[in-house]
């Protein structure tokens, strides 16, 4: 019986097994999907033995994501791009390799839910610096966009993460956000503003296109003030819960053999449980 699990420390609030173990009922499959709590200083046995403790594979949730990607034998390039790890798996010959398909969730999510978004596409706003924009950036580069205004609180942390991805992507001061916005055809806010017990995000969308895409990685609430001031005026929206259902199609594929669909059932199943 194949077995996968999570790996984080802390761990209890993660959604994966949700998703993993609707999967595996759906499709009839005798496998197995555990959370395992690993603290960092045992992190390097934990992956270690993978396979002596029955798993072949895992997800990796915070802290661990770095540190899973320099344990790993063989990673692809999004990890490398990414600099993390979100799901790692076992050949044939006992060797751990790592991928992180956060990138791939996003867009997968985005084609979905907006699938006109790079029509007559402008720019892209991206709000924030961190691991979530490094892999949305690494996603929409990879879609061909070509112009990317990075904006976050931090400015040297957007400066240290553009250069990372060359011409593709500049920098803009975070207080310039608004008038930004009249070039942008799409706006994403990748940083925890707007998340349950956080400040909101504040930004007035007046600027941007009436053609425009508004997409927000917080998927608690599923409805942030940005999604809903977007919708009121008439934008197109796109909320965070599918990237997490996305990303998590290729280590199930991975694990178990089957590539499950993201539907809207599932969707309503994670979101009884936020």
């Amino acid at each position: 019986m194949p077995r996968a699990c999570v790996i984080g420390w802390p761990v209890e609030h993660s959604r994966s097994p949700i998703i993993h173990r609707y999967w595996l009922a759906k499709y009839g499959i005798d496998g197995a999907y555990d959370k395992e709590a690993v603290a960092p200083d045992a992190l390097a046995e934990f992956l270690g033995s993978l396979g002596t403790r029955g798993y072949v594979g895992a997800n990796v949730t915070l802290p661990h994501k770095e540190a899973a990607l320099a344990a790993a034998q063989f990673t692809d390039e999004a990890a490398v791009t990414i600099g993390a790890a979100n799901t790692l798996w076992l050949d044939a010959d006992g060797a751990l390799h790592a991928s992180n398909t956060d990138a791939y969730g996003f867009m997968r999510n985005l084609d979905a839910e907006a699938p006109q978004w790079n029509e007559g596409l402008g720019a892209v706003m991206v709000l924030g610096a961190g691991g979530a924009a490094r892999a949305i950036l690494f996603g929409l580069i990879e879609a061909g966009v070509t112009r990317i205004l990075l904006a976050n609180r931090t400015r040297p942390r957007a400066g240290a993460l553009a250069k990372v991805f060359g011409p593709s992507v500049e920098v803009i001061d975070w207080e310039k956000r608004d008038a930004a916005l009249a070039a942008c055809g799409l706006l994403i806010n990748a940083t925890s503003l707007g998340m349950t017990g956080e400040a909101v995000l504040d930004i007035d969308l007046a600027a941007l296109p009436a053609d425009a895409v508004v997409t927000d990685i917080v998927y608690n609430p599923l409805e942030t003030k940005l999604l809903r001031d977007a919708r009121a005026g008439g934008l197109t929206t796109v909320d965070g819960l599918g990237m997490l259902l996305h990303q998590a199609v290729p280590g199930f594929e991975r694990w178990f053999g089957v590539r499950p669909e993201v539907t809207p059932e599932l969707k309503a199943h994670v979101v009884a449980t936020l």
